[in-house]
């Protein structure tokens, strides 16, 4: 029985996905299986996984379904064997993992059987720390602050630095609402409780939703800094900045929905839609402005 099943959902990064997984298959000291997703892609990536890396098993996705739905083909196909592995790791191709961490992080769970979700210390390139790496939910004053600047101006703020937890020292452990979808490593029995990635989130929201389903269900989730991983992020996005900007306030919308607005009275339910959407709105006009996005903003349904 492999310890963990990690599951990698790649789309149009073949250069950063053979670097993630050459730095996967490198580990040491734990049990791997491991699942790429392609998701449409058109650079080669699914041909470059059969030539380069035929232990790696291969799920090919005609066209780009989303980050949840590929993650789920590859959650169905771990929780389909038998036994299934004790850990479901999603990990983003354009990431690289040290030799020990997933071990380190997979004893880091052993340790701890009241948490659910753990998730490393991420940094980029340049060796800064990527935020979203420890979170708190998204609520509506919690978004506020986010939206209107406040989290910037005052991010040492136990009120205004919620967003990315920016009051707290990054290299301390700690509990917090969610980790990033780049590296959530998820315990079995939690993602079984849960259930599978919501689909209604195409491209970012989804972490947070089946974190916040996994708390609701008595889980904790954890921040483990020890473990640092390189993150290169947004490759994929950075190459597809329209339909990026567009997912990324489609998703803030659904969550909102899906979690707050029905313990909202309908007031309040208004003025938090019209702020997403006039965010939505700016934050389009300005990247077409810099001639990323050279369409109007699209409602989501």
């Amino acid at each position: 029985m492999a310890d963990v099943g990690v599951i990698i959902v790649s789309y149009n990064v073949a250069d950063l996905l053979r670097k993630c997984l050459r730095s996967v298959l490198a580990s040491r000291g734990v049990v791997l299986a491991v699942c790429v997703v392609d998701n449409g892609s058109a650079d080669g990536s699914a041909e470059l996984v059969r030539a380069e890396f035929p232990r790696v098993h291969l799920i090919v996705s005609p066209e780009n379904r989303g980050y949840s739905a590929a993650n789920n083909l590859g959650i169905k196909y771990f929780l389909a064997q038998s036994p299934p592995p004790r850990y479901i790791l999603l990990l983003n191709p354009d990431t690289e993992v040290p030799p020990d961490g997933i071990a380190e992080m997979v004893a880091y769970l052993d340790r701890h059987p009241e948490a659910g979700v753990a998730g490393p210390k991420l940094v980029r390139p340049d060796g800064s720390l990527d935020l979203a790496c420890r979170r708190s939910f998204p609520t509506p004053e919690v978004s506020f602050y986010r939206m209107v600047g406040l989290s910037r101006l005052f991010p040492r703020s136990r009120r205004f630095g919620r967003y990315n937890l920016t009051y707290l020292d990054p290299d301390v452990e700690t509990e917090v609402d969610s980790v990033v979808g780049a590296f959530m490593l998820i315990r079995r029995e939690a993602l079984q409780e849960a259930g599978l990635m919501d689909e209604a989130f195409f491209l970012y929201g989804e972490d947070l939703d089946l974190a916040f389903r996994i708390k609701a269900r008595g889980w904790k989730v954890l921040y483990y800094p020890k473990v640092v991983v390189l993150h290169h992020k947004g490759e994929s996005t950075r190459r597809a900045r329209s339909r990026a900007v567009r997912e990324f306030y489609r998703a803030m919308l659904i969550f909102y929905k899906k979690h707050y607005a029905p313990a909202n009275p309908p007031p309040l339910r208004w003025l938090v839609t019209a702020g997403i959407y006039l965010r939505w709105g700016v934050a389009l006009a300005l990247a077409k402005l810099e001639g990323l996005v050279p369409a109007r903003p699209r409602p989501p349904a």
